[in-house]
């Protein structure tokens, strides 16, 4: 049941000194007590391994949140609410103890046994844990339990099957909140508005009006220290299986029957359900791969993957994916939607182009010049807002046309006071709902379509590297697009 209001809750981070939680959950929780969205009565375990007191979680959540927030109102009365137990997640005398601490905990703040538990920690040990919350007693309260888990959730549908066997064990599906926090990004969250709230776009949402989708999610770093996850991930399951595919589950969705978890994330496992499935001999018709090498920009020498840190120098990994998608149901066959992700590229973004078809008959051409398509562009990051692009008048005698843009942007009206995406998807968990977490058939489909890419790309060694540092990747991803009649619109205007 969602809440209204955040009810008074023990939150639990497992892996308490680490990066995500110093960089992400800290901040996020603070903005959240600042604005009176946490509630009155709630506290805080820092669970870690590291032989650490109250008062040293209290001082390292203090430089946390003064780091990002320098003028942090009301610190010390916030950090006042955390509490640090050290822990072995093997170990049950651990979890005996951290019950104790949480029981404690739960009388003195009248807690009423509502209890998240957060995993921001390697992912091999997320059914260990949950298998321990319930073998010694973390879950025997009358409250909620909920478990909040980073990705990866597994490493293909295999390890992700077993996984979600030993949390199920554990926590229903409707207390398990599996964390993409691109789902908590305001645009993200703005294109279900945009297309359901507007009269001008939903009728036009389907392939007798829309070419082509494309999706671009780029970087300009490198793997910088995470060269040994890297190396068992990649761009395919870093990004494809989980934020990418859950942009285009919400770009292709039907209208859900109403604006509750269930409903729109049946939409969404419908979208993945119609996906058209690749044959191993077709990959390479749909899936180009890349992987940055070194390059020189700005007179500095910028290493190739193969040269970064706890990185194989002969990696097949790939730090680059370009795809094409099609979908094979009523409102979508026939259109292409075409995604891309990778490291070391030209620019940071992260941007939706739905291109609209040609008018049927263009009286305006400018000699051979053909009228610029209509397009609308969803900027997700680092800017985020939305631009539609029109045709219109040149100024002047003639009826030659121009391209005009129509912008909004989220940036200059809220400033940049809108809510990280951690800090809407930690209330939305404290709250009960569940709308932007994947679900467990979500994450199944995912990695039953992207399984099929990785499995060959595997068995078959690339010829990498084949896209320079600093470069929109390779030369392949184009022509993936061109066979098709179409080129990728630029990311950076």
């Amino acid at each position: 049941m969602i809440q209204s209001e955040t009810p008074a809750s023990l939150i639990m981070i497992f892996g308490a000194t680490g990066d995500l939680a110093k960089r992400k959950l800290y901040p996020s929780l603070y903005h959240l007590f600042q604005r009176k969205k946490l509630a009155k009565h709630f506290a805080v375990i820092g669970v870690a391994r590291r032989p650490w007191s109250d008062e040293i979680l209290r001082n390292h959540v203090k430089d946390s949140v003064l780091t990002s927030i320098p003028d942090a109102e009301r610190i010390d009365e916030f950090i006042s609410h955390f509490y640090y137990q050290a822990h072995d997640v093997a170990d049950s005398a651990s979890y005996i103890e951290l019950k104790n601490l949480a029981t404690k905990l739960d009388q003195n703040y009248s807690l009423q046994g509502n209890r998240v538990f957060y995993l921001a920690m390697a992912p091999e040990f997320f059914g260990t844990i949950a298998e321990h919350l319930k073998k010694d007693g973390l879950t025997d309260t009358e409250g909620f339990h909920r478990l909040v888990i980073e990705k990866p959730f597994g490493h293909d549908l295999e390890s992700a099957i077993e996984l979600n066997k030993q949390i199920r064990n554990v926590f229903s599906e409707n207390d398990v909140y599996r964390i993409d926090h691109y789902l908590g990004k305001e645009m993200v969250q703005n294109i279900e508005v945009i297309r359901f709230a507007n009269a001008i776009f939903e009728p036009l949402w389907n392939n007798r009006f829309i070419s082509n989708i494309q999706i671009t999610s780029s970087e300009m770093l490198g793997v910088e220290e995470r060269g040994g996850y890297y190396e068992k991930s990649g761009a395919l399951r870093d990004m494809v299986q989980n934020h990418l595919l859950q942009m285009v589950a919400l770009l292709a969705m039907e209208p859900p029957i109403k604006l509750n978890p269930k409903e729109i994330r049946s939409e969404k496992v419908k979208v993945l359900r119609a996906l058209r499935p690749i044959k191993d001999t077709e990959v390479p018709n749909y899936f180009v791969r890349g992987q940055y090498g070194p390059a020189e920009i700005d007179g500095k020498r910028i290493s190739g993957y193969r040269e970064e840190l706890n990185v194989n120098p002969d990696s097949n990994t790939d730090t680059y994916v370009a795809g094409k998608l099609m979908i094979d149901n009523f409102r979508w066959a026939g259109v292409p939607f075409y995604i891309r992700t990778g490291k070391r590229m030209t620019a940071k973004s992260t941007k939706i182009i739905i291109q609209f078809k040609d008018v049927p008959m263009n009286l305006y051409y400018n000699s051979d010049e053909k009228l610029a398509p209509n397009l609308l562009v969803i900027h997700i990051q680092p800017e985020e807002g939305i631009t539609l692009h029109l045709n219109a008048k040149n100024t002047g005698q003639t009826m030659e046309t121009t391209p005009v843009k129509l912008s909004f942007s989220t940036n200059d009206i809220a400033g940049y006071n809108t809510p990280e995406a951690y800090e809407k998807l930690l209330h939305d968990c404290l709250r009960g709902d569940a709308t932007n977490f994947t679900h467990w058939d979500e994450v199944a489909l995912s990695w039953q379509f992207v399984d099929k890419v990785s499995q060959v790309w595997e068995s078959h060694k690339a010829s990498f590297p084949n896209y320079e540092a600093g470069s929109m990747g390779p030369k392949e991803a184009d022509q993936l697009l061109e066979q098709d009649g179409f080129f990728w619109w630029p990311v950076t205007n």
